[in-house]
């Protein structure tokens, strides 16, 4: 074993970042056998210096992020501090200085990832995320190495936890939206502001991740159509019960069926109880891939917490010091297949519409014209009615949702139609 030290810096200490300080600390032999070295960590970037920190000794603590990866002497620097800026900045003037990077910045790398690769390829050094997506799940590592040699045609997946907790609650207990979402913030699993994953941002940023690696393109933030779960009722849930299905935040990552075009789509789902995703409880996330050869997989697991983000953030430390070692890098960006990213309205999918209507003789039928005025076939219907008033449960065939869009539009154009109380797509068929 080689007795120099490979040297790694620490921007940020938060809950993941104090997990990763501690687990190369408690288990520095294991490391140092399992790279062919021992690992140091070399300093360690903060925002507030005062702030105790177990374990971590005070000299190592610096609030110049900028004036420690340029130190010229790192092997890897770990960036957990999340956001754009200084992340951006400071990884790049880490590859310019000599270090690696491995990072669990998933906004950073839906928006500018491509520019990420083409700085690591540039300067000669890894660039490696797997705690960017679905925390301790080993995923990204799968998608772009196990599977290199097979043809992804869809990524399915949870990845947000607390978004999977609140729906959860709310198809187990009957609770309501904001009931459920203040459980999940008086556990921890939601933080004060809940915006980013109850309207699907955290979802959307991994969603681009991941549709990028497995089609070989590049797919940016801007790129990924979203919807949040915010207006999920649980009358939604009763609909879906009726169905035989549940409602999950879906991130869902496709091939065209002619494969010259791929889409990415973040929003709440219908899907079968008999699908492997509608068992996913709690806040623990789960990824469905379907491929050519490999057929369907599945990858299951804890999404978000420190140590199991820290446990990703690890594996990553690991493979990028053995590469060091051996003068090597691992895989970069894969974007040779360059595909366009279609918008929304090419999606084909299927559509449950919840419709409040006028309680008399006609009005199925004003519906149902709509719907083959705008060529989207119906597939079931029910409908109840009581003192002039009535709802009507309509679910389609596939269709493009340029053509659902836009009968639900047409829907609302309607005398006989008093408001359209819930549109959501169905998935996992």
């Amino acid at each position: 074993m080689r007795t120099r030290p490979l040297k790694v810096a620490l921007l940020g200490c938060g809950v993941v970042g104090s997990e990763v300080a501690r687990i190369m600390t408690t288990h520095a032999d294991d490391l140092a056998a399992r790279i062919g070295a021992p690992v140091e960590l070399a300093g360690v970037a903060v925002r507030r210096p005062d702030r105790v920190r177990e374990g971590i000794p005070a000299e190592l603590i610096t609030t110049d992020a900028t004036a420690l990866v340029k130190r010229g002497d790192l092997d890897v620097v770990v960036e957990v501090i999340g956001g754009i800026e200084p992340a951006r900045s400071l990884i790049a003037t880490a590859f310019e200085h000599g270090a690696s990077v491995v990072s669990a910045n998933k906004a950073l790398l839906a928006q500018d990832g491509a520019a990420l690769h083409a700085a690591a390829e540039e300067h000669g050094k890894d660039l490696y995320y797997e705690a960017a997506v679905a925390g301790a799940i080993p995923l990204i590592r799968p998608l772009r190495e196990s599977l290199a040699g097979d043809k992804v045609n869809r990524v399915l997946g949870i990845v947000n936890g607390t978004t999977n907790f609140i729906l959860d609650k709310m198809d187990t207990t009957g609770a309501g939206y904001q009931e459920a979402l203040d459980e999940a913030t008086a556990l921890g699993y939601a933080e004060a502001d809940p915006t980013a994953d109850v309207e699907g941002f955290d979802a959307a940023a991994k969603a681009a991740i991941l549709a990028g690696i497995a089609f070989h393109t590049r797919v940016r933030l801007d790129d990924v159509y979203r919807e949040g779960m915010t207006e999920v009722t649980a009358a939604d849930f009763a609909s879906a019960k009726e169905m035989g299905c549940t409602i999950k935040l879906l991130a869902i990552c496709e091939r065209a069926a002619d494969g010259a075009s791929v889409t990415a789509r973040v929003h709440p789902a219908m899907i079968p109880l008999t699908h492997p995703l509608a068992s996913v409880r709690g806040a623990y996330n789960a990824v469905f891939v379907e491929s050519d050869a490999a057929g369907q997989l599945m990858f299951y697991g804890p999404g978000a917490g420190g140590a199991p983000t820290a446990s990703a953030v690890l594996g990553d430390l690991v493979a990028v010091c053995r590469n060091r070692l051996n003068g090597a890098t691992g895989p970069g960006e894969s974007a040779y297949a360059a595909l366009p990213v279609s918008p929304m309205g090419e999606v084909v999918t299927r559509y449950h519409i919840s419709l409040d209507v006028a309680d008399k003789p006609g009005v199925l039928a004003q519906v149902a014209t709509v719907f083959a005025e705008h060529g989207v076939s119906i597939d079931t219907v029910r409908q109840q009615g009581k003192d002039g008033e009535a709802s009507l449960v309509v679910v389609t065939h596939r269709a493009s949702d340029a053509a659902l869009v836009g009968t639900v539009e047409a829907l609302r154009n309607l005398d006989t139609v008093r408001g359209v109380a819930s549109i959501m797509r169905v998935e996992g068929e």
